[in-house]
């Protein structure tokens, strides 16, 4: 019986000792069975560092290459969220930096599989934040894109700087040295080879508290943020207004001492034409004013001595939106395009807001007459049978981009997707030249505040400075990393401000050529910049879905303001006393704003009822060219709509909101009478 005990248990036993558990428990059981017990300890010791299948279990991420990655951003992030709520908002600046230099470092060791998975669980986290670097992130996945791609090579070869307070920054590097082994040894290397922390002395700061956007000085300079490249103290800027020559002032008084004249004999006893000039707009020479001579311009003539007595009348009978005992808020004027087809590109308006154009994605522009009048050309035969109240311009071989009226109203520009930059008469609705230069699409043009220099921003990362009279470009500022999306002129001439796909805003001496500001904290492509009617404070927004303001003279962001949601911001504009500012964008609507709250400048004050109420689904009154109508926030829209505006948060220093009907607008524009006019496109079927 026992031999047929034995025989029968031999496959059994033999997989029974054939496992590497079992074998041990053998070797053990025999050493102890011989008393060989230092021997028995330390096979005991090492067994209990094996897997089932007799494999050593790794206690150092170092030896697990594929996943110490994953583990050490994993420890990281837990360890944040597990923070005090006081730490958090610096501390959670440092997760978008390391995530990307983790998922860099995974596809240059070849880990395919691994980086992809890594970048689909946590990029979901930074999208709101860096969706623009995420999107282009996203397809990097061979070693050789690693050398090969342009904002690859931007993070791997500079620091991404942060900003902590010394104690926020002291509590991370002990927890990292603290827990080496787990995963911060692995984050303590990207910090030293790729990230720059500064700290400052105090407590924690809330300068981190806005998610999504940089502090000050704040990512990869140039890129992300970094007010001056160098550090070096900032050039002096003259932000006063140009000065006029005696000459044309001469003139300009003359002329309304004429119209004063007229005006009394007519019994008209309002403030005569000439004290409104004297006092408010002749613009003589002063310390911060830019010299005469570094921007040159051609002799007045009689347009631009009417174009001058025509501001000061507009300037004289303006509503005010400013001021004791309350206040105004602006009315709007909307005009919409229907029947675009989704194809309308651009819009401008005239300085006294009688003719717009529009610029379409089929290759065209067209001009439109506000006020109904007949668009008559000096040609008599372009005005047979009858002129019309619409012109179109036929001339690109591209989408048309970008459109600008000329301050006299004589002059059109369009730029195109054909690299080039059209010149109009808007006395004839011919083309008179065609501006080649750019190698790239052009973005954007836009005239100078006095007509004759215009400038283009384009694909090819560069701007242009031109004038009317020469075929060639006068400067070209580099400097960018990205598409130059938007482009603005300061009040005086002497400066070009520049908006950029890299998110950022450059200011640029025209006289030099010279990059002399650099604006950033965007998380987007900066996409619509205003400077104000003094030229001291700039407003940039963009595809963040954010308005910031900042003091030109310091190059510091003084506050950021929300309400658009989540969408796109195209246009901004400047009331005439710069006290409210106006937005218009993606989410159908026109968005007023109290510039100087927060900035400790006297502020406005919104009426009752209105502010952040309105933003989150009040409703608000919205001027037509049919008269004025009001439009509820929960029925305009259907209970969809509604559901989408009460999640929108505005800042306090949001004044009122102005909503369309599935119209994104495109274009804010105040008139000198503080009239603002908007430009939208109904689309139908939009969801």
């Amino acid at each position: 019986m026992a031999s047929q005990g034995t025989s029968a248990t031999p496959g059994a036993g033999a997989h029974a000792a054939g496992s590497p558990q079992a074998l041990n428990q053998i070797v053990i059981e025999y050493l102890s069975k011989k008393g060989y017990a230092k021997t028995e300890a330390m096979l005991r010791v090492e067994s209990a560092h094996t897997d089932h299948e007799g494999r050593p279990i790794l206690s150092n991420l170092d030896d697990q290459p594929d996943v110490k990655y994953e583990k050490a951003y994993s420890h990281l992030k837990g360890w944040i969220e597990n923070s005090l709520d006081i730490y958090k908002p610096e501390l959670r600046r440092l997760l978008f930096p390391v995530f990307v230099h983790l998922f860099l470092q995974l596809v240059k060791e070849g880990y395919m599989k691994p980086s992809q998975r890594f970048f689909e669980e946590h990029s979901v986290e930074h999208t709101a934040a860096h969706a623009v670097d995420l999107m282009k992130l996203k397809a990097i996945s061979l070693p050789q894109h690693i050398d090969d791609d342009h904002l690859v090579r931007l993070y791997r070869e500079n620091k991404y700087k942060v900003n902590f307070s010394k104690t926020t920054s002291n509590l991370l590097i002990h927890f990292l040295e603290e827990t080496e082994d787990n995963g911060g040894g692995v984050v303590l290397r990207i910090i030293n080879d790729h990230i720059e922390m500064r700290t400052t002395a105090g407590r924690p700061t809330m300068f981190g508290e806005e998610e999504g956007i940089l502090g000050e000085n704040e990512g990869i300079t140039g890129h992300t943020s970094g007010r001056s490249e160098s550090g070096a103290a900032l050039p002096m800027v003259k932000l006063g207004p140009l000065p006029m020559t005696s000459d044309f002032m001469g003139d300009v008084e003359d002329e309304l001492r004429d119209e004063d004249a007229e005006n009394a004999t007519g019994g008209d006893l309002s403030i005569s034409l000439l004290d409104e000039f004297q006092k408010k707009i002749k613009r003589e020479e002063s310390e911060d004013s830019p010299m005469r001579d570094h921007i040159p311009l051609p002799p007045y003539t009689g347009v631009d001595i009417e174009r001058e007595v025509r501001v000061v009348k507009e300037n004289r009978d303006r509503m005010k939106l400013s001021g004791a005992p309350a206040p105004a808020l602006p009315s709007v004027l909307m005009y919409t395009f229907h029947n675009t087809n989704d194809g309308l590109q651009c819009v401008d308006f005239s300085e006294d807001g009688t003719i717009a154009a529009g610029g379409f994605a089929e290759s065209y522009v067209r001009i439109f007459s506000i006020k109904g009048a007949p668009l008559e050309s000096i040609i008599p035969g372009e005005n047979l049978p009858v002129a019309p109240k619409t012109r179109r311009l036929i001339g690109h071989s591209g989408p048309v981009y970008g459109v600008s009226i000329s301050p006299d109203k004589k002059y059109l520009l369009s730029c195109s997707e054909d690299k080039s930059v059209r010149l109009w008469s808007l006395d004839t609705y011919t083309a008179l030249v065609s501006y080649k230069g750019h190698d790239s699409p052009v973005w954007d043009v836009r005239f100078g505040p006095y007509g004759h220099y215009f400038a283009t921003a384009s694909h090819d990362h560069t701007a242009r400075l031109w004038s009317c009279d020469h075929i060639y470009p006068l400067r070209i500022f580099a400097g960018h990393l990205d598409d130059l999306d938007t482009v603005i002129f300061h009040p005086n001439s002497a400066y070009v401000f520049t908006g950029s796909t890299d998110k950022t805003i450059r200011m640029w001496d025209i006289q030099t050529g010279n990059s002399v500001r650099l604006f950033t904290g965007h998380t987007g492509p900066v996409m619509a910049l205003a400077i104000s009617p003094d030229g001291k404070w700039l407003a940039s927004a963009g595809l963040d879905s954010t308005i910031m303001l900042w003091d030109i003279a310091s190059g510091k962001r003084l506050k950021t303001m929300r309400g658009h949601g989540k969408t796109s911001i195209y246009s901004l504009t400047f009331s005439m006393e710069g006290t409210i500012l106006l937005s218009g964008g993606a989410d159908n609507t026109v968005r007023c704003w109290d510039v100087a709250y927060g900035t400790g400048a006297p502020t406005a004050e919104a009426p009752e009822g209105v502010g952040a109420t309105a933003a989150a689904g009040g409703s608000g009154i919205l001027s037509g060219g049919d008269g004025a109508t009001k439009v509820d926030g929960t029925s305009a829209a259907g209970a969809s709509n509604k559901r989408k505006r009460t999640e929108i948060v505005a800042t306090p220093d949001h004044l009122q909101v102005f909503y369309t009907k599935k119209s994104p607008v495109y274009k804010v524009q105040f008139t000198r009478k503080n009239l603002c006019l908007a430009a939208s496109a109904n689309m139908p079927n939009a969801p």
